[in-house]
């Protein structure tokens, strides 16, 4: 997301309370970027959960006096940012603070110990008030899906317009040969529910490779039998490979907006998933993909039945898929900045947007920076 970000406004420094080089994509390796004090703080790069609290803190250091636009990606803590007063803040949020709001869902996916469980509560206590706090801050918010927009407005009371995130539909490519394998592409953590994947397959006989990392590797290795396969985390060409080849992306898990369905379609792959959050916008059933209602792995098993009797058009995927293309994502966040940016902005947003329609993307925008 913050990738796409930078790719729209290029020379908008990008503020982020941590930056570990060892992990930035290379597109953001030549970015402007400014962090807060977290930067210089011990084992970042291992330990950045445990400094939690200190987040709302370094966000709200930032001096962004000097802009008259700011556009903030959040899941957490950067809508916290604080601007002069005639300043706009735009907030792409991609979820309200998971873990202070769906606490019980979240610590139950953790393996925290009793200690942790017994004192997290109260510190969670305050950060949902700064959490509150700090939701005003935004004069405007976009939210990733629907289902998101609808929690902006439980959660913070406000109000969200909707635009999906992008995804590269030009990083994948099709293919006119079709293996016989079903494909998992994800982290490895319990709540993406890869085991009813494995169960499924293994109760089928039918082949899976699993290609991606996590915590939850060793307990979900220890369920695999002899037509699983774990790959480990990949680079670009080697997922492409996979992907383009599969018989179908598996997608067991509920997440509020997930890219994975929408890449396995620009690869020109149906999908089977889970019908639940985000899935139920970007899935047309029996289109782009196959449901199964309930999350266990008996229902997945006669959605793959069902999807195994239907026949899948690749170009029509691939069409699907472009409707969610970075350009097409772009030119949509510049549409909405330009119609409520400062008058010193507008112009420049609105003619940027004109122009990247007729694929000019990259120009100088005033006063503008992106905290992510």
């Amino acid at each position: 997301m913050v990738e796409a970000m930078h790719d729209s406004f290029p020379s908008a420094p990008l503020y982020t309370t941590v930056a570990l080089p060892q992990y930035l994509p290379q597109r953001l390796r030549a970015a402007d970027i400014r962090t807060s004090m977290l930067q210089h703080l011990p084992a970042m790069d291992r330990r950045f959960r445990h400094y939690f609290m200190l987040y709302p803190f370094a966000v709200e250091k930032f001096d962004l006096s000097s802009y008259d636009l700011i556009f903030s990606s959040s899941s957490g803590y950067a809508k916290g940012v604080h601007r002069r007063r005639n300043a706009i803040h735009v907030c792409y949020c991609h979820t309200p603070m998971r873990w202070v709001w769906r606490y019980e869902d979240c610590v139950s996916r953790e393996k925290f110990g009793h200690g942790v469980r017994m004192i997290l509560p109260t510190f969670l206590w305050a950060l949902r008030k700064w959490d509150l706090r700090a939701s005003q801050q935004p004069n405007y918010y976009i939210a990733n899906s629907r289902l998101v927009a609808e929690r902006i407005k439980q959660v913070y009371g406000r109000e969200a317009f909707v635009i999906p995130p992008p995804i590269d539909v030009n990083r994948f490519h099709m293919s006119a040969e079709t293996d016989d394998y079903y494909l998992v592409l994800s982290r490895l953590s319990p709540y993406k529910r890869i085991d009813l994947a494995i169960e499924a397959c293994k109760r089928m006989n039918r082949r899976l490779l699993i290609i991606g990392d996590g915590p939850d590797r060793q307990r979900l290795e220890k369920l695999g039998g002899e037509t699983i396969e774990f790959l480990g985390r990949q680079p670009d060409g080697v997922v492409n490979y996979y992907l383009a080849r599969c018989r179908a992306l598996l997608f067991p898990g509920e997440e509020d907006f997930e890219l994975a369905p929408l890449e396995a379609n620009a690869a020109g792959r149906p999908v089977i998933v889970y019908r639940g959050g985000g899935a139920e916008e970007t899935v047309v059933e029996g289109r782009t993909g196959v449901f199964f209602d309930q999350p266990n792995s008996l229902a997945l098993s006669l959605a793959i039945e069902q999807f195994e009797a239907m026949s899948w058009s690749q170009i029509l995927l691939r069409r699907h898929a472009e409707k969610f293309d970075m350009n097409v994502f772009a030119f949509r966040v510049l549409q909405f900045l330009g119609s409520v940016a400062p008058d010193s902005c507008a112009n420049e947003l609105l003619s940027g947007a004109r122009l990247l329609s007729d694929n000019i993307s990259k120009r100088v925008w005033p006063r503008l920076a992106v905290v992510g």
